[in-house]
């Protein structure tokens, strides 16, 4: 099929969820009792729902045929060891923890490594700075309330609309190293290199670069966590970009970038294409303190080691769909749908980030302009698109970014984007184009969409339930 030009998606659809559709008078009601945040509203009020990719995709004929094979022991279920042994295979790490999702993960190791510093070298954690190519909310949540302070040292370009770059989601290697000079290296208990880089519009990492990052690392002795909710794309990107891995299947890429941490957190409700699920897991037993007290610390707030807060059906699905996230031909497809997306956004004038993975992120800032930062204009955006056409999406902006825990003072954003995420096998290229329209009606009134100010702000995490209204 290579003489095509416009190739079909590569998979069958064989079960349909019906949708609602609703009235504009309706979708104003609803948004406002919603509290003026899509994350409230109701899903059955919802016509495209791209808040998420995370466990709101299709999965797989083979991934739901495997929950079938659960051992639903309590202790050394052999779904376990199925997931173990999957683990080893693809990323090459000794040993798993599985947990309910990502944020399960972070839960457990961010302490650990904290405290870890903590007691070798008699610190307070006030005074420790961790470090990213850019923290995402949950894990800068996590971060915060154990008393460290988040340090993104992202390129100067991540941000910028107006510029194309192969890899936005690199570390700024000079800031990196800088930074830990500035505060200490035994300040900073660990690293943590996100793929594909989600605040900076899904944007991957090279292999080079995280090479160069771990080489800090190691320097200083400090631990690297790789941030895993999107590795298979992270790897296709490689592919694609990085001329001397052109040759490399994802597998093979996927192998080699795990070498450049020391552990994995992971959400495996995106590449991994599970409705629930999570992994921790170490890469030898360089770390083993650290595993044997996350594995302890997983028996008190997610379960059991061998389930850590899954059913042993849900963990064979997860092995059989950490397999399954790497098809090349379905990453190429989902890579190919963002970009359909973002380009025709970009033909009717919507100004957004380069096409990355997983969501198309338009630049409120700009679509926006009279609308301050601390008004919130790209979560305006996501309220008015819900009016428009009935389209769930999410800020990612100074809202998710939140205040600073010691001063209360609001976080410089780099950029106030609006992410439309596009979960996997769940939506065709007619909705895409109905997307499309949306915006193209959206625009011309744009200069009448008002700012927002809170009615109820949560002390953390506050995007996910706060109430707002408008100016």
């Amino acid at each position: 099929m290579e003489n095509f030009k416009h190739l079909p998606e590569p998979f069958r659809i064989r079960v349909i969820e019906p949708v609602k559709r609703t009235t504009r008078a309706y979708r104003e009601e609803a948004i406002v009792k919603a509290g003026m945040n899509p994350f409230l509203l109701d899903s059955e009020d919802v016509f495209i729902d791209l808040l998420t990719d995370s466990g709101t995709g299709a999965v797989t004929q083979n991934m739901q045929a495997a929950m079938l094979r659960g051992d639903e022991a309590y202790s050394g279920s052999r779904s376990y060891y199925a997931l173990r042994d999957a683990v080893k295979q693809i990323f090459g790490y000794d040993y798993t923890i599985p947990t309910h999702q990502g944020r399960g993960a972070e839960q457990i190791y961010i302490p650990v490594l904290i405290r870890k510093r903590e007691r070798e070298k008699g610190l307070n954690r006030q005074k420790m700075v961790v470090f990213s190519n850019y923290f995402f909310d949950t894990t800068q949540g996590h971060s915060q309330i154990n008393g460290a302070t988040v340090n993104n040292v992202h390129v100067s370009e991540a941000f910028d609309t107006g510029v194309y770059a192969d890899f936005k989601g690199n570390f700024d290697l000079d800031k990196l190293e800088q930074g830990i000079l500035a505060v200490g290296a035994e300040h900073v208990p660990y690293i943590v290199c996100t793929i594909t880089c989600n605040s900076a519009g899904g944007q991957p990492v090279s292999l080079a670069n995280m090479r160069a990052m771990y080489d800090i690392a190691r320097k200083y002795d400090i631990p690297v966590i790789m941030d895993s909710a999107r590795f298979a794309e992270n790897a296709y990107f490689i592919q694609q970009r990085e001329p001397e891995y052109r040759d490399w299947t994802i597998e093979q890429i996927t192998y080699e970038s795990y070498k450049y941490a020391d552990m994995l957190a992971m959400s495996a409700k995106k590449d991994a294409m599970v409705p629930m699920g999570g992994l921790l897991c170490f890469k030898d037993n360089s770390l083993e303190d650290v595993y044997h007290e996350c594995r302890s610390l997983c028996v008190v707030q997610e379960g059991f080691p061998t389930y850590g807060g899954l059913e042993g059906g849900a963990m064979e699905r997860l092995a059989v769909g950490l397999y399954d996230g790497m098809n090349q031909d379905w990453l190429a497809y989902r890579i190919q749908q963002v970009a359909y997306l973002v380009n025709g956004l970009s033909d009717i004038g919507i100004v957004c980030q380069q096409a990355g993975g997983h969501a198309a992120f338009v630049d409120a800032g700009k679509l926006l302009p009279h609308i301050p930062a601390y008004q919130f204009p790209a979560h305006a955006l996501a309220c008015a698109l819900y009016k428009v056409g009935g389209i769930r999406a999410v800020e990612i902006g100074s809202l998710l970014l939140g205040r600073d825990p010691k001063t209360g003072e609001q976080l410089p954003c780099p950029a106030e984007l609006l992410r439309l995420t596009i979960p996997r096998a769940t939506y065709t290229q007619t909705h895409m184009d109905f997307i499309i329209e949306a915006f193209d009606q959206l625009k011309s009134t744009a200069s009448l969409i008002r700012g927002l100010t809170f009615t109820y702000e949560p002390p953390v995490l506050r995007h996910f339930t706060a109430r707002l209204t408008e100016v």
